[in-house]
């Protein structure tokens, strides 16, 4: 039972870490060290199982990240081409492509150091893998806890349903992504109406250098055209970014009611940064996702986890250096 003990603990950080706020991305990575100390205790008890169980726990251990790392290259590079013939070739849209290559040019350099025998290369392989590791660990803490936090579903009435805008087509049409972001608004907004509290709904957006209007008009207009209340949307039209939205929005809620509760709805991909976000600026409410086509969440998942990565890049940077130098010293 010792060996659980370290888990528990981080599972008990975890658990109260959500108690306090579900918006942090240290509950990501607290959730991640405790699922990784449980497979460790998991791995410690095959010692004590019958010899059959522990040769095909070992045949699985070496196989199952063989085969997941030739599947999610594949995956990668298959939606990375996806993502060029449909969205174009944009570098956001490259990520996956991208990540892909990535992973493959590791690879090599693992390859060519086991067949030239070079101590250097060795080391030099062994340090890109340490740092891809770092940065894969939080990646996949990012996605679990993002899936997690996915599923968590508005229970309580709110006084206002922020929807948080997007490009426009042509400048001044709502696309399938935007699109998404409103119905799933509206939807938050007709199940609380019919409990008989109907909230606000903030369309939020400004208008870009290539747009004809802001995209918070372009949205307003897209809710009243198929029958929603026009007495209860309001237009936040200056923002530029995801913590302008919030920000701006947050203005105009205080304004009407101090005290005010509120979903934020976004596209699934970025409900948990836009969340993060969230906890930032004070706005008082969690985020709400809405769906996705399948082809475009890898690239997007990629690109707002670096953007989170980034967001902390003092400590990230700092052990991804403190590890590439103790692999130059290595070398040296």
């Amino acid at each position: 039972m010792i060996a659980y003990l370290p888990a528990a603990f981080f599972f008990l950080l975890f658990g109260i870490g959500v108690l306090r706020d579900r918006r942090r991305f240290s509950n990501a990575v607290l959730l991640g060290i405790a699922v990784s100390l449980l497979s460790l205790a998991l791995l410690a008890e095959l010692r004590h199982a019958p010899t059959l169980v522990v040769e095909l726990a070992a045949v699985a251990i070496v196989l199952l990240p063989a085969i997941g790392t030739v599947a999610l290259v594949w995956f990668l590079i298959a939606n990375g081409l996806t993502m060029i013939r449909k969205e174009g070739r944009r570098p956001a849209n490259l990520l996956s492509l991208l990540a892909g290559l990535g992973i493959v040019a590791l690879l090599a350099l693992m390859a060519a150091a086991i067949a030239t025998r070079s101590p250097r290369l060795a080391i030099l392989a062994g340090t890109a893998l340490l740092v891809v590791g770092y940065i894969s660990f939080l990646f996949v803490c990012f996605v679990g806890y993002a899936f997690l936090y996915g599923r968590h579903r508005p229970r309580r009435d709110v006084d206002f349903v922020v929807v948080l805008g997007s490009g426009l087509i042509g400048g001044e049409r709502v696309p399938p992504l935007l699109a998404s972001r409103i119905d799933r608004g509206r939807e938050v907004y007709e199940q609380q109406a019919a409990r008989g509290n109907p909230p606000v709904l903030i369309t939020s957006g400004g208008q870009g250098p290539d747009e004809k209007l802001p995209e918070s008009h372009a949205m307003a207009n897209y809710l009243t055209e198929r029958g929603f209340p026009a007495e209860h949307v309001v237009r936040e039209d200056r923002s530029r970014t995801t913590e302008e939205n919030l920000l701006f929005s947050r203005a105009l809620m205080e304004q009407a009611k101090p005290d005010y509760r509120c979903v934020v709805v976004t596209n699934n991909f970025h409900a948990f940064r836009a969340a993060l976000l969230a906890r930032k600026t004070g706005v008082n409410g969690h985020v709400f996702g809405s769906p996705t086509a399948a082809y475009y969440w890898p690239s997007a998942t990629i690109r707002e986890f670096a953007a989170v990565f980034l967001s902390h890049k003092l400590i990230n940077f700092g052990i991804c250096g403190l590890l590439a130098l103790c692999g130059l010293l290595a070398i040296l």
